[in-house]
């Protein structure tokens, strides 16, 4: 399991120039380490950042590379929020060096992490299965029109995993009163795109999942007073126990052979 966004941590050294650090903080994957907490109990391993994706984004491509050609999107380093706020104030952005240095110091060694626990496994199991977590607000519009579906399923168009997983997954999450969709706007970052490879065995998949279906989920302007709401363990319940049948089909897909 890796959780690339979770994190909200800015070290001193790299909040200069920012607008604010709520403002650097506001696009977090809130509290997805938290409903995702029983994952280590199914035996999976979890890769996570507690550093802030304002500060450098792990799941882009580290070349600059944009994912969503054409789309909006946010940066390796981004300068903007998903809405379009600007990050930092005049002239505070961070240059071509502190760039190379956030890679350096915090992308790097993610993905060390990350790939050492894929070759592990490899040497252990037929399929590695590894799954990307993510939520974001239910409404962007600078990202996308409307509101997003429940469920995000992003497995770059069927090149990440093999259709049997995507399958699996699929049913799971259709056989609840929440929404899916497969590869639609989210189609997995550069964590799906780089690592899954199917034909060597390792199988992944990214899901999105839309903040309201585990959160009380703000609706309205949002400011310190209201974002993020509170982790509920009772109203993220129902979500949690979709969530762990996704990831048991999982498994089951990774230990069919």
């Amino acid at each position: 399991m890796s959780i690339p966004h979770a994190g909200v941590e800015i070290p001193a050294a790299f909040a200069d120039g920012l607008v604010s650090p709520w403002l650097a903080q506001r696009d977090a994957d809130w509290w997805i380490h938290r409903l995702y907490d029983f994952g280590a109990t199914l035996g999976a391993t979890v890769v996570r950042t507690c550093i802030s994706r304002t500060v450098i984004d792990v799941n882009r491509d580290p070349s600059g590379v944009s994912l969503y050609p054409g789309q909006a999107t946010t940066e390796l380093c981004p300068t903007t929020t998903f809405d379009g706020d600007q990050l930092y104030r005049a002239n505070g952005a961070p240059d071509a060096a502190a760039i190379e240095l956030r890679r350096e110091i915090y992308h790097l060694p993610y993905h060390a992490a990350l790939a050492d626990e894929i070759e592990r496994l490899k040497k252990l199991h037929a399929s590695v299965v590894l799954y990307d977590c993510h939520s974001i607000r239910s409404r962007i519009p600078r990202l996308f029109d409307g509101e997003l579906p429940n469920f995000n399923l992003g497995t770059h168009n069927g090149a990440s995993c093999a259709p049997e997983l995507t399958a699996a997954v699929e049913s799971v999450c259709d056989a609840t009163m929440y929404s899916r969709v497969t590869n639609g706007r989210f189609k997995g970052g550069y964590i799906t795109r780089h690592y899954g490879c199917p034909t060597e065995g390792v199988h992944a998949l990214q899901m999105e999942l839309a903040c309201r279906g585990y959160m009380a989920e703000s609706t309205g302007h949002l400011e310190p007073a209201n974002w993020p709401p509170r982790y509920d363990e009772k109203y993220a319940t129902t979500m949690c126990d979709v969530l762990r049948q996704v990831l048991h089909a999982c498994l089951a897909f990774a230990t069919r052979l």
